[in-house]
């Protein structure tokens, strides 16, 4: 079963508190959107697999560490995703980015796939799917589930908020997949919101409605 992390940092934490409040503008929203993402990359990141390398220092020569093993890839659920995006980036600024674009049929209410761009190489990197509201699970699972139809193997899953059903969702369907959140919030309301959340991501980081 993949597992849970809560990235509680007090950092997250602080700048997580002003993403959920109404008042927060559409600017600093995005700011502090962007902020959590590079902090919750460092937890994110936190195992990838190193190697030893000589290098010549100006005082002599060593063996320091580099990064090995399966480069990244992130992919973001559009919209809202890019929001979280170049916070990521700031840290792993060689990770190739890939798109996915879902949208909720309003009669079946289920996730419809109309974008899909990945990078050529997808299926040798660890991939990062990105969306900042983790609510029923449908798109992250239509995500990750486009993601295996192409061959890709190694991925995770980056939400700001998850909401209990949403975590239950995604682990029952795809149960190799860890999922890393800011916050793990109480439950989803009748309209499929999270309580208590911070409202629409996508709307909030673009000044929609």
């Amino acid at each position: 079963m993949g597992k849970v992390f809560v990235c509680d940092h007090p950092l997250i934490q602080h700048k997580l508190t002003y993403i959920r409040d109404e008042r927060t503008n559409t600017k600093d929203f995005r700011e502090y959107v962007d902020e959590v993402a590079t902090l919750m990359a460092y937890e994110i990141t936190r195992n990838i697999p190193l190697e030893k390398i000589k290098v010549k220092t100006p005082v002599t020569e060593t063996e320091s560490s580099i990064i090995s093993g399966r480069m990244l890839g992130l992919i973001p659920i559009l919209r809202a995703g890019l929001g979280m995006t170049e916070g990521v980036l700031k840290l792993v600024p060689a990770a190739k980015v890939g798109h996915i674009g879902l949208y909720r049929d309003p009669e079946t209410l289920q996730p419809i796939e109309y974008y899909v761009k990945l990078p050529t190489d997808v299926q040798e990197r660890e991939l990062i799917v990105i969306d900042p509201m983790l609510a029923t699970g449908g798109s992250a699972n239509a995500a990750i589930t486009a993601l295996k139809k192409r061959d890709c193997t190694q991925i995770k899953l980056m939400c700001l908020i998850a909401a209990p059903e949403g975590i239950e969702a995604v682990q029952k369907e795809h149960p190799d997949v860890d999922i890393y959140v800011a916050a793990v919030d109480e439950y989803l309301n009748d309209h499929g919101y999270i309580v208590p959340g911070l409202g629409d991501a996508g709307d909030r980081l673009f000044g929609t409605k």
